[in-house]
């Protein structure tokens, strides 16, 4: 339950709908650190590229798609909840989760972060994995063998984590 609560405590701070004149508009979240941040695991352009037209483009898609729609100024996990797995709506769940599920993923990262994890997590992360170097086994091994675009998440699930992934813009959101 813990990382439920954790989980909706992020999403109503992720990419919430700003209410304009006629309509309401979902927008890009600023980077909470500079473009240069992430050396050098991440190189300056590939941040600009991925966050200034990746992410934006699911952002501007999915104003466009919900624009006069039911959808329209739904929170995000409103929308991949009502959408998830309804092929009528694929084209709106794709742009509201890669948006949310980009939204999260910069504020997972920081400057000069990596490393060890925190002494307090420590056990929980010797309980579920044997140690460190094995959870950042599973996790790059999850990340980097699966086919095609997606995620990579490490979650809580009741007292142990677990190294989960999900296809394109698939998330965790549904559950």
């Amino acid at each position: 339950m813990q990382n439920q609560t954790q989980a909706s405590s992020y999403r109503s701070r992720a990419i919430a709908p700003i209410e304009g004149n006629a309509t309401v508009n979902y927008v890009l979240p600023p980077l909470p650190y500079g473009f240069a941040a992430l050396l050098p695991v991440i190189s300056e352009n590939a941040l600009r590229i991925h966050y200034g037209r990746h992410n934006k483009a699911y952002v501007d898609e999915l104003n466009k798609l919900v624009a006069g729609s039911q959808f329209a100024g739904m929170s995000l996990d409103q929308i991949m909840l009502a959408t998830a797995g309804k092929i009528e709506h694929e084209k709106i769940f794709n742009n509201a989760a890669q948006a949310w599920n980009d939204a999260f993923y910069w504020r997972s990262l920081k400057s000069h972060g990596g490393g060890n994890v925190t002494r307090a997590m420590q056990p929980l992360v010797n309980s579920s994995f044997g140690d460190t170097a094995a959870l950042k086994h599973e996790l790059a091994t999850a990340a980097a063998t699966q086919f095609g675009s997606g995620w990579a998440w490490l979650m809580l699930d009741g007292d142990r984590l677990k190294v989960v992934w999900e296809f394109a813009a698939e998330n965790l959101q549904r559950a």
